[in-house]
Order: structure tokens, then sequence, then C-alpha cells
């Protein structure tokens, strides 16, 4: 076992403790960034001039009548930047633009001495607007050509002659949907300056070190001269990795130029309209199938809709396409990707990072050809699965493909699936206006960021002299449970009790140059530091301890707060020892630094291996659903998920109940509408509120919902042999789509493709049901499933 993965005596990773701050958040008193106004003397308040068309040049912006109203403070437009006047990394996102590219474009910020005069003032400025013609849907993208960022192609094997060489080959469309992160906390950013023309900035962000450089470079200066902190965030799910930037920009330049604090926080109406979402798709797919139901080629275009700018576009689209072939071989693949550049806020990051999206479309193709294979959905799933020796399309050996089928076994004996599948059909038989049905899905994500050089993480060790220990480290709190797991490798790696060690809050200040929590790695790259900084501290801890002992140091072991040595019944308290180093003179404070080993990644080949191991995961689910009114409801799920060897049980089960449910919500419920008419509202979000976007909620839950974690399933080269939980959990929620869709095939003949819209609300399985009582899949704008035989072979 590596040195990485093995586990000292009586650790404290492995045992299930309440998140960090749990009490705090049921009982109210945890702290997020806006709670730190009333904390703060002599607050501004920021608020957006918001133009309503979907795209424009803009020929007037007149501030007089707003610097009229009373409380309004100043108007902050671009002639203020004294740096450079963009939000982005990419350089494509003005924070004061000239041209509006989106319904509610923010073209300057309104500062009052309370957030009601800053709203009239903002209500008083005049905007003058050239309209332009905009693009709303990605289908209008496609036929306009619109398209901006790299355009990848995933190429392996011979796909034309794997597809002449199909006994059965099959085309379609798909499109689907966008989703909101719905974060309960909405963006919000306190900046002020010190004495010393200091910036510090409270921010509800996932990468404060990308928050630090756009400010700095905003306002014209170094990263020296600008401190990001995140206390902690109220729900991030990837909105808040780059979509903060240009938020905390606006309230450092406000404290720059007033000399004040600067408070801003969008209202949830502001944050929907304004802010980006996860990226909504278009596949276009031929694949051929051998005669035995395995997969011999895929030809596939994915457009992503990027939005008006790029944002995080691109390596979105890159997972996707590393992630189509989900749990199944692909000998002969050819993946095309593209970014539509439409009007609508620029899309972002969001759980799973283009991953669902690319294994979306492979589990909506597997679930159509099924039927029309004559095999049942498990079977042709289970024929495909990867086995060993076998590589993705892009090249990275699948290692361990026997966890694939160890998650899928399981959940089905935890399921019980032959002696429910017999009910279910019984059931079916009796009820003729109302159909069961229960489906498997699998997965397999990839960890780790796709560019390299994200793939570090940093951390300080602070012990003082009466023993008690500070932790900081580069990764944030989102609610995920990153600060307890941090608490708990710390307390592990010192051999303390957990309750000597505390966390400090995430600034840059503290360490440098971070990367974001994302990609599911906050606890391999951050945790790995903050061991390494706690060895190089147990190491120096060791030296004064086998003074005392009188042993070699190697020979020392520090176990629950105490430092024994093989062979000697002197041991020595923790305190102690601490104390004694410091009057030696030792150094208490380390700081911890990690490098994932092993990746390379060609970007323009596509080809090398990105990731440092697979998650895996299956998820048994069942439905009922109503003939008539294509109303359903989630009767059972058991799901078993492979953390490996799981640093925090009950924070890793709640997290995967979460990424399922929040997973379920994008592929049935989660519709995004937005106005795509020649109206003077195009452009405009039309689910702009909780009244109008559904979210999963308690009634959503499953009625029986059965979680377990792969036992034995240490991973070799991660911190304490664990794995990632962040996102993979989301994608198990495949299982709901495709009961859903064997349900709606059960009111009509067999061997019938079913074509199921997504998200699958009640409406998109009623018309489901309906095409399947008239014996063929339904005919819409995605398209329809065809068997391409004939036609290959010139008949």
């Amino acid at each position: 076992m590596s040195h990485l993965s093995e586990r000292p005596e009586n650790p404290v990773v492995g045992l299930s403790v309440p998140h960090e701050s749990a009490t705090l958040h049921v009982t109210g008193a945890a702290l997020y960034t806006d709670d730190l106004v009333h904390r703060t003397k002599d607050v501004l308040h920021a608020h957006p001039v918001q133009v309503m068309t979907a795209h424009g040049r803009i020929t007037a912006l007149r501030t007089d009548a707003a610097l009229a109203v009373p409380g309004v403070v100043r108007v902050l437009t671009g002639a203020d930047v004294p740096g450079i006047n963009d939000a982005g990394m990419k350089h494509d996102e003005p924070l004061f633009p000239d041209e509006v590219m989106f319904h509610g474009h923010a073209v300057a910020w309104v500062l009052g001495e309370t957030l009601e005069a800053a709203r009239l003032g903002a209500e008083a400025v005049e905007v003058e607007v050239e309209e332009l013609p905009s693009l709303v849907t990605v289908r209008e993208a496609i036929e306009a050509d619109s398209f901006h960022g790299a355009r990848p192609v995933l190429l392996s094997g011979d796909v034309d002659s794997g597809l002449s060489d199909s006994a059965h080959v099959f085309s379609g469309e798909f499109s689907f949907s966008d989703q909101e992160h719905f974060y309960l906390e909405t963006h919000a950013a306190l900046a002020q300056v010190d004495e010393a023309g200091q910036v510090f900035v409270q921010s509800s962000t996932q990468h404060p070190s990308e928050t630090q450089e756009i400010v700095a470079h905003v306002l014209g200066l170094h990263s020296h001269e600008v401190t990001v902190q995140c206390l902690r965030m109220g729900g991030g799910f990837g909105g808040k990795e780059m979509q903060p930037h240009g938020f905390a920009a606006i309230a450092a330049l406000g404290a720059v130029l007033t000399g004040r604090p600067v408070r801003l926080r969008l209202d949830r109406t502001q944050d929907l309209t304004m802010s980006g979402k996860r990226h909504g798709f278009h596949a276009e797919w031929r694949i051929g199938f051998d005669d035995d139901g395995r997969i011999r080629a895929l030809d596939a275009t994915l457009t992503a809709d990027g939005g008006w700018s790029l944002d995080l576009s691109e390596p979105v689209l890159a997972r996707a396409l590393c992630h189509i072939d989900n749990t199944y071989w692909i000998p002969n693949a050819r993946v095309a990707g593209r970014i539509a550049r439409t009007n609508k806020v620029s899309n972002t990051a969001f759980r799973g990072f283009g991953g669902p999206q690319g294994m979306l479309v492979i589990e909506d193709i597997m679930g159509r050809c099924a039927p029309l294979l004559g095999l049942d959905p498990m079977e042709l799933r289970e024929r495909n699965f990867y086995r060993k020796g076998q590589s993705t399309p892009y090249g990275q050996p699948v290692v361990r493909p026997e966890r694939i089928t160890a998650v899928w076994d399981r959940v089905k004996d935890d399921a019980d699936l032959d002696g429910r599948r017999r009910e279910i059909a019984a059931f079916n038989a009796a009820h003729p206006h109302t159909k069961r049905a229960i489906a498997v899905t699998g997965l397999k994500f990839g960890i780790s960021f796709n560019l390299t050089a994200f793939n570090q993480g940093g951390a300080l060790v602070l012990i003082y002299k009466d023993g008690s220990v500070l932790i900081n480290h580069g990764g944030t709190e989102m609610g995920q449970g990153l600060h307890t797991k941090m608490l708990q490798v710390a307390a592990t790696s010192l051999g303390v009790p957990l309750e000597k060690v505390r966390l400090a809050p995430t600034r840059t200040d503290k360490v440098p140059n971070t990367s974001a929590t994302a990609a599911s790695s906050g606890t391999d790259l951050n945790g790995a530091a903050v061991k390494n900084a706690c060895e190089q501290l147990v190491e120096r801890l060791s030296q004064v301890a086998a003074t005392r002992l009188g042993v070699n140091p190697s020979d020392v072991r520090i176990v629950d707060g105490v430092a024994r040595a093989l062979g000697v019944d002197e041991e020595l308290a923790w305190n102690d020892l601490v104390r004694t180093a410091y009057f030696q003179r030792v150094q208490l404070s380390a700081a911890g630094f990690y490098r994932t080993e092993g990746l390379h990644w060609d970007a323009k080949t596509f080809k090398g291996s990105p990731f440092k191991y697979f998650a895996h995961g299956a998820a048994a689910t069942e439905v009922e659903v109503d003939g008539f009114t294509g109303a359903y409801r989630v009767r059972r799920v058991d799901i078993v998920h492979d953390v490996g060897d799981s640093l925090s049980p009950m924070i890793d089960i709640g997290q995967v109940e979460g990424g399922f449910v929040q997973g379920a919500g994008w592929l049935t419920l989660e519709d995004m509408r937005w106005d795509s008419g020649d109206g003077p509202n195009r452009g405009r979000l039309l689910t702009q509120a909780a009244s109008t976007y559904k979210l999963p909620s308690f009634s959503e839950m499953p009625e029986e919902f059965n979680v377990a974690l792969l036992e034995d399933a240490t991973e070799e080269g991660a911190v304490y042999g664990s794995k990632a939980v962040g996102e993979p959990p989301l994608m198990l929620a495949f299982s709901v789509r495709e009961a859903l869709r064997q349900a709606a095939a059960e009111f009509g003949p067999g061997g019938v493709g079913v074509e199921l819209a997504s998200p699958a609300t009640p409406e998109a399985v009623y018309w489901a049901i309906q095409a399947a009582r008239r014996g063929h899949e339904p005919l819409s704008d995605e398209g329809r499933v065809r068997d391409d035989v004939e036609a290959l072979s010139g008949a």
C-alpha cells in the first residue's frame, strides 16, 4: 500500500462524525458573506443597472438622474476602471460592457447608503440601446454557424469501418436542458480597503485565488495587494467557481473609489437572470452494434450552449467528450464538440462539469436502442461494460474495470432485483392504466482536473504552545463537508484527538495559488497537502520525543495524543511534547503541498490520461407512472457507491443522497424556459423563481431510499485510500429517467424504442406513453431513432 493511502493506528478518518458546522447551520449561527455586513461600519450597497434586451449596442448611458436620488453615492461605469475592464480569464467578459449580450445584462452599478436608494438610483439611470439580432436557442446558433472557443474531436479506431461492419446501425438526435444551481445563498461579496491600501474581499467563491487575480487586474494592482477570504458558502455546485469574480471586482472597485466598504448581494431574480447555468446540449449520433448487442462504433457531435462568453465552456465540453463512453467500451469512436454562442447568460460549471451531459447521451442511446435490438436494457448495458485491458477512446486504461461490475452486482442483490421484477410484471398485467418499471444504471467518472496544472493543493498547519492545532488549506466549504474531512485528516496525521484541531477560513494570504474547489478533487488535493504538512511536523516532534524517550526517531509513534516507542514504558503526552519542542526552538508550523502524479493530457490531439482514477457507482430505481397524466412517483432507490475507504462515512452518504436528488431534479423536474419568440421579451428567462422553476423537495424524495458504500475498496495513491464523492453520485439519477422510459414502454407493444425528452416532466412522460401506445417512437424536434442497416447496404 502506498504511503499516501496507508492508515495509522486508531485513525480519526473513517469515523462517522457530524459536519463541523452542523450545529451552526441548524441554529442559524453560521455566518455567510452577507452576514458580515451587519458587523461592518458605513457599508454602501451595490445594485445593477440591467438592460432588458437580448442583444444591443449601448448608444448612450446617462447617470445624472441617478446621482440626484437621495442616498445615492456613486454610479460605477467603465470609465472608473483603473485596470482591465474584464471579469473573465478569457478576456471576453467586459465588466462594464458597451454591448448588451443577454437579457438582463448589467451595464453599470449604483452605490447607495441603503439598498433601496441604490435600487431607485439604478432605475433612474438612462440607457439607450440599438437593438441587434439575437440567438436564443442552440438550434438558432447552429443554423447561424455561431460558435466560439475550441472545437475538439475525440477519435479512436476506424469509425467508418466500424459502422459498415455493424449488424445494426441506429441514428438519432437529442436535446436536453440546462439547469439552475439554485444554491441557498446567492452571489455575494463585501469589500473594504485598509489604511495601507490593501484590498480585502469577503466573497462567496469556490476559487478565492482566481477571484483575487480578477479583482487585482480590474483594479490595476498586484495580487499581493488583494486578499480574498471565503468563510463558507450556502451552496455552490460549480456556480461559484468562475462567476463570483466580477461581482467581487465591482464591490472592490466601489470600495477603492469611495473609501467605504461596499456590499454586493444579488437577490434571487437577479441571480437567476445574471448568472450562468449548467450547459444545455444538442447531440446528433450514429451507433453501430454487432449481432450480440456489443457496440462497434459511435459517431457523434455534441453542441454545448455556451451563452455569450466562454467562461468554462471549453473544459466543460472536453469533459463531456471524455465521458461519453461512461461504463462502456467503444472500440471505434469519433465525437466532435463545439460551443454555441448564444445571447443568454454565460453558462458555467455545474456539479459533474460536462460529465453528466456526455454520459446522458450514451445512456439515452442505450435506453432507446435496447428494445430495437430485442434486449433487456440491463442486459445491453452489461454486455458493453469495460473489461480488463481495455482503454477509453482518449487512451486512458481503465485499470479497475471490476469495480464497474462490483457495484452493479451488489446493487442488484441489495435491491432484490429478480424478485421485484416478477412483482412488477404481475402488477403491470393487472393494471392497464398504471405501470411500474425498475432500471439500473452505472457510472464511471474521472477524478482530476482535465487541465493538469490545476491538480495541486496547499496547506498551512500551525501548532501552538498549548498543543492546539490550527489548519489552513486552499479548499472552500460549500456545505459538502470538506472542512470536516480536513479536520479528520489532520487529527489522523498528527495522532491527536479531533477536538485538538481547529480550521481557519479559506483565504489567499495563508495558502496562495490554489485551485478551485471543483472537479471533485477538493479532498484529494487539500487532504494530501494537509497530510504533507502534518507529516513534516510529526517528523520534527518525533526527534524531540526520541531524545526524551532514548530511542531512534523512527521508533516513535504518536497515537491518541501520546508519543510512545516500542519496548519503552515511558510515554510523552502531546501537550508536553509540543511544549518541549518549543523550548528546543523546533519550528511548529509547516506548509504542505501536493501535486497529483501520473497525469498527462494533450488537448489538441485529445489523448492522454487526464484522470487519477475513476469513481464508480450503480443505482436501481423503481417508478410508478399514471397512464392518464404522465404523473409518476419514485417508489424505491437502491444505491451502491464507490468512495474508496471513506474518510467520513456520514458526510459521504449525505453527498451521495444529495447528488442523486439533484441529478433527478435536472433529469425530471427542472424545466428551464427562455422566451425565444420575436416579441419585446425575446431572450428573457421565463422561469425566474421557485414558483415557476420546480426544484426537487421532500415530496420528490424516493419513498424508500437505500444508500450503501462499497466495502474493501481502498484506492491506492489517494489520501488514506479514499475517493472523491462530490460529483459522481449525480449521474446515478440516470436510473430514474431510464425507469420512466421503461414504464412508458409498458403501455405499448414490445420492441419499441421510446424517446423521452429531458427533463422527463409528467408532460414529457405522457407524450412518450401516447407514442408507445401507437406502437412507435414519438416524432419530435429531437429526431427519431432508426435502423440504418438497409441504407448502409444500399438497399
